[in-house]
């Protein structure tokens, strides 16, 4: 067919979303819990580094920014899937859908170049301690932070903008829980080859950020267990340990979704390791960042007293 004669789509359906009054209340309810519980962890993570002084270094300014990125990286993605579940519909716009695309993906690049970051920043911490002051100002912290973002933001720019010029001409069905480039690619109109240039970069780029952070955090375990002090070993280990874990619910989830190449996972299976990499990792990012950590406890506790005082009548 000629590419006149043919109908461009206009917009994609989520044809996978079950029915409201078919289980979609069932999902509808735990997704809006989880969501909220994000936001709202996030946040006051977010803001207890901000307004704590005791929080005022390095590691905790990386882990507020880390926060806030998760904010914004599930409100991408979890209001659309809350309005699938309740919405006839079930529909996204062509633009819609890019945008979806591109700042999930730009902010969850960022957010791994955050956690390689932070990853570096332990381990001049705990291996080179006597020039972590110099090494990490806050000048340096600020360069680091801004530059992850603005990288994170331009490196998915070229493949965004090489799609919007795709023809799209049907099926608009998107098997998938949102806008992501493999099931939106699927429905092009032309041969999509080139996208496999772009995908060895994304895999270098996410290989290079895991080899340093898992090379950072082996070094940083032999240096740990050669203190002497136990006391010392153990809150030097319980700081990594929060850092370790979330970098291996982020990239675990990262790999299996984006690096497994040729194989090819059933679609329930594709759909759940979808969901563990945009809902479930950000999930436990407050949990382990804030009942882990003694300071952000405490700074958490102090902000909500303060907002308890704050709200009584007459005070």
């Amino acid at each position: 067919m000629d590419q006149e004669n043919q109908t461009m789509v206009t917009e994609f359906y989520f044809s996978d979303f079950p029915q409201f009054e078919n289980r979609g209340l069932l999902f509808f309810i735990p997704l809006l819990f989880i969501y909220v519980f994000i936001i709202v962890g996030n946040f006051m993570i977010f803001f207890a580094v901000r307004l704590d002084t005791r929080l005022h270094n390095p590691m905790y300014n990386f882990i507020s920014v880390f926060s806030f990125l998760e904010i914004w990286y599930t409100t991408v993605t979890i209001p659309k899937m809350l309005s699938n579940l309740v919405s006839e519909q079930k529909t996204i716009s062509f633009i819609g859908c890019l945008l979806q695309m591109y700042f999930f993906h730009s902010l969850g690049v960022t957010e791994g170049l955050i956690l390689t970051v932070m990853a570096i920043d332990r381990y001049v911490a705990i291996c080179n301690p006597l020039r972590y002051a110099v090494i990490m100002t806050p000048q340096l912290c600020i360069q680091l932070s801004t530059g992850s973002c603005i990288f994170g933001f331009l490196m998915l720019l070229p493949e965004t903008v090489w799609i919007s010029t795709l023809p799209f001409c049907g099926p608009n069905q998107i098997h998938q829980l949102f806008c992501d480039f493999e099931p939106v690619l699927h429905l092009a109109c032309t041969d999509t080859s080139m996208i496999l240039v772009e995908d060895v970069i994304h895999a270098i780029s996410i290989l290079t950020s895991v080899s340093i952070i898992t090379l950072s955090y082996l070094r940083i375990i032999t240096v740990i267990l050669k203190i002497p002090s136990g006391e010392s070993r153990q809150k030097a280990f319980s700081t990594c340990l929060a850092h370790i874990t979330i970098f291996l619910l982020f990239f675990g989830s990262v790999t299996l979704m984006y690096l497994h190449f040729s194989v090819t996972f059933p679609p329930l299976l594709d759909k759940a390791i979808a969901l563990m990499f945009a809902v479930l990792a950000p999930l436990f990012n407050p949990v382990i960042y804030s009942l882990r950590n003694r300071d952000m406890k405490d700074a958490i506790k102090k902000i909500l007293c303060s907002q308890k005082m704050f709200n009584v009548p007459g005070s």
